[in-house]
């Protein structure tokens, strides 16, 4: 995905994000970026290295040899387990192949995807909400989150109030909700859950390291709720509308190329809205309206 024209492939981008290199991020906390920078994954997805003695990986992502290689390189043989915060194709499709080549199992989550996915990706270890990985760098905390996806997992290093979000937050913009496993109340409900945990920064799936954890959980939560008031005032009570309607309502200032990423979000809000009696229409290609 890498090359000419992509905005996510420039030298400023690549200094600060360098592939096959293990960059400090934390105390205790390693960073090395997949090569595969695009609209989806930013600069490319981060693969993180918790502890130097006991290393959990998190999110190999692809499986590149380079990248792969200097996973390896970095945790110079101390890896202990290979975690993965969910199963789509940006960020697990590393994990079996590091994993064997360490001898040691991948962490994740028990739920099969029913749409975008890695394919054969299964967890040899399957994590329960509040278990714990011991890193020398401090317990893991895994906090089960879906929303994102069925099978989403965070990982909270408590010691340093540090979660480690996979793809539930991103650095400078949202996450895309698309169903079937993409699931808008439990999106909701699963920030709302991490508002009571003490987290105070945030290692994304993509981008920078956030600081503010607990004001931009807010902010996520307002503006989903303001973009769902939004399409339920688009709404008509008898004539139905669109998915592509309202996305050109509402996105007017969102560039035409995520267009169709959006509908995936408003399709989102719209079954949530369904579930509460609010909205009516069958599928993505349907017709809705507004319920009072």
């Amino acid at each position: 995905m890498n090359g000419a024209g992509n905005p996510f492939d420039t030298p400023q981008i690549r200094a600060e994000f360098p592939f096959a290199q293990a960059v400090d991020v934390w105390p205790g906390v390693r960073r090395i970026t997949a090569p595969n920078p695009g609209l989806m994954t930013g600069p490319g997805t981060n693969t993180y290295l918790v502890g130097s003695r006991q290393v959990l990986v998190i999110d190999p992502a692809c499986d590149a040899p380079a990248h792969l290689d200097a996973i390896k390189r970095a945790a110079d043989g101390a890896i202990t387990a290979v975690l993965v915060t969910h199963a789509h194709p940006d960020h697990a499709p590393g994990a079996r192949e590091l994993a064997r080549d360490c001898g040691v199992p991948v962490y994740g989550s028990g739920i099969a995807l029913a749409g975008v996915s890695t394919p054969g990706f299964a967890p040899d270890r399957v994590l329960a909400d509040n278990d714990i990985l011991p890193s020398d760098a401090g317990p893991l905390r895994a906090l089960c989150t879906p929303g994102h996806a069925a099978d989403h997992i965070c990982y909270l290093l408590e010691t340093q109030r540090l979660m480690f979000a996979g793809d539930h937050l991103m650095d400078g913009t949202t996450v895309v909700i698309a169903p079937p496993d993409g699931d808008m109340a439990a999106y909701l409900a699963s920030l709302r859950r991490l508002q009571q945990e003490p987290v105070e920064r945030i290692a994304p799936g993509h981008g920078r390291l956030m600081e503010g954890a607990q004001a931009t959980l807010q902010q996520v939560i307002d503006h989903r709720l303001a973009r769902e008031a939004a399409i339920l005032a688009a709404l008509r009570e008898e004539a139905g509308r669109s998915i592509p309607d309202l996305v050109a309502e509402l996105y007017v200032a969102v560039p035409k190329a995520l267009h169709a990423l959006a509908e995936l979000s408003v399709y989102a809000h719209l079954i949530k809205l369904a579930a509460e009696g609010r909205a009516q229409g069958d599928g993505r290609a349907a017709l809705w309206r507004r319920i009072v």
